[in-house]
Protein backbone atom coordinates (compact mmCIF):
# COMPACT_ATOMS: atom_id res chain seq x y z
CA UNK A 1 0.00 0.00 0.00
CA UNK A 2 2.99 2.37 0.68
CA UNK A 3 4.10 2.24 -2.97
CA UNK A 4 0.62 2.68 -3.92
CA UNK A 5 0.48 5.94 -2.26
CA UNK A 6 4.02 7.01 -3.45
CA UNK A 7 2.83 6.75 -7.16
CA UNK A 8 -0.26 8.86 -6.70
CA UNK A 9 1.49 11.63 -4.65
CA UNK A 10 4.51 11.31 -7.76
CA UNK A 11 1.85 11.02 -10.40
CA UNK A 12 0.03 14.32 -8.27
CA UNK A 13 3.12 16.33 -8.35
CA UNK A 14 4.10 15.60 -11.83
CA UNK A 15 0.36 16.54 -13.11
CA UNK A 16 0.76 19.86 -10.76
CA UNK A 17 3.86 20.86 -12.17
CA UNK A 18 3.45 20.04 -15.92
CA UNK A 19 0.07 22.47 -15.38
CA UNK A 20 2.25 24.66 -13.74
CA UNK A 21 4.47 24.88 -16.62
CA UNK A 22 2.20 24.79 -19.54
CA UNK A 23 0.53 27.78 -17.74
CA UNK A 24 4.06 29.61 -17.60
CA UNK A 25 5.18 29.75 -21.66
CA UNK A 26 6.36 32.78 -22.49
CA UNK A 27 10.48 33.36 -22.51
CA UNK A 28 12.49 34.61 -20.09
CA UNK A 29 16.01 35.34 -19.93
CA UNK A 30 18.55 32.96 -18.19
CA UNK A 31 21.71 34.46 -16.33
CA UNK A 32 24.94 31.42 -16.79
CA UNK A 33 28.28 32.22 -15.83
CA UNK A 34 29.02 32.52 -19.26
CA UNK A 35 26.41 34.61 -20.68
CA UNK A 36 22.74 34.76 -20.93
CA UNK A 37 20.32 32.94 -23.30
CA UNK A 38 16.62 33.22 -23.68
CA UNK A 39 14.24 30.29 -22.97
CA UNK A 40 10.84 29.41 -22.47
CA UNK A 41 9.37 29.31 -18.82
CA UNK A 42 8.58 26.02 -19.56
CA UNK A 43 11.89 24.50 -20.10
CA UNK A 44 13.38 26.11 -17.25
CA UNK A 45 10.56 24.56 -14.93
CA UNK A 46 10.56 21.54 -16.28
CA UNK A 47 14.49 21.74 -16.19
CA UNK A 48 15.06 22.21 -12.82
CA UNK A 49 12.21 19.68 -11.45
CA UNK A 50 14.55 17.46 -12.97
CA UNK A 51 17.57 18.39 -11.60
CA UNK A 52 16.32 18.58 -8.80
CA UNK A 53 15.11 14.95 -9.03
CA UNK A 54 18.54 14.11 -10.02
CA UNK A 55 20.01 15.39 -7.13
CA UNK A 56 17.35 13.49 -4.75
CA UNK A 57 17.82 10.78 -6.53
CA UNK A 58 21.97 10.93 -6.90
CA UNK A 59 21.77 11.44 -2.61
CA UNK A 60 19.18 8.68 -2.11
CA UNK A 61 21.48 6.37 -3.97
CA UNK A 62 24.56 7.60 -1.68
CA UNK A 63 22.52 6.52 0.95
CA UNK A 64 21.43 3.17 0.12
CA UNK A 65 25.39 2.39 -0.24
CA UNK A 66 26.26 3.81 2.65
CA UNK A 67 23.32 1.78 4.90
CA UNK A 68 24.43 -1.51 2.49
CA UNK A 69 28.26 -1.24 3.22
CA UNK A 70 27.13 -0.70 7.33
CA UNK A 71 25.00 -4.17 7.25
CA UNK A 72 27.77 -6.14 5.66
CA UNK A 73 30.17 -4.67 8.66
CA UNK A 74 27.64 -5.79 10.81
CA UNK A 75 26.84 -8.98 9.26
CA UNK A 76 30.89 -9.69 9.81
CA UNK A 77 31.00 -8.82 13.23
CA UNK A 78 27.44 -10.85 14.25
CA UNK A 79 28.91 -14.12 12.60
CA UNK A 80 32.26 -13.17 14.33
CA UNK A 81 30.49 -13.11 17.49
CA UNK A 82 28.08 -16.30 16.90
CA UNK A 83 31.40 -17.95 16.59
CA UNK A 84 33.51 -16.84 19.19
CA UNK A 85 30.06 -17.99 21.22
CA UNK A 86 30.29 -21.14 19.31
CA UNK A 87 33.87 -21.83 20.51
CA UNK A 88 33.70 -20.67 23.96
CA UNK A 89 30.11 -22.49 24.71
CA UNK A 90 31.29 -25.28 22.45
CA UNK A 91 27.88 -25.51 20.63
CA UNK A 92 26.33 -22.67 18.57
CA UNK A 93 23.80 -20.27 20.22
CA UNK A 94 23.66 -17.34 17.68
CA UNK A 95 22.18 -18.14 13.97
CA UNK A 96 23.90 -15.56 11.52
CA UNK A 97 22.21 -13.60 9.69
CA UNK A 98 22.02 -15.65 6.78
CA UNK A 99 20.21 -18.10 8.29
CA UNK A 100 18.01 -15.92 10.22
CA UNK A 101 16.83 -14.75 6.70
CA UNK A 102 15.97 -17.91 5.34
CA UNK A 103 13.99 -19.19 8.22
CA UNK A 104 12.14 -16.15 8.00
CA UNK A 105 11.37 -16.08 4.41
CA UNK A 106 10.49 -19.89 5.26
CA UNK A 107 8.16 -18.94 7.41
CA UNK A 108 5.97 -16.73 5.30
Amino acid sequence: MNKQWTIIFALLFTLIVAIFAVINVRAVEVDYLFGTAEWPLILVILGSVLMGALIVFSAGIFQVMKLKREIKILRKENRSAAELTADSDGKKTAAPPEEMLEEKKGSE
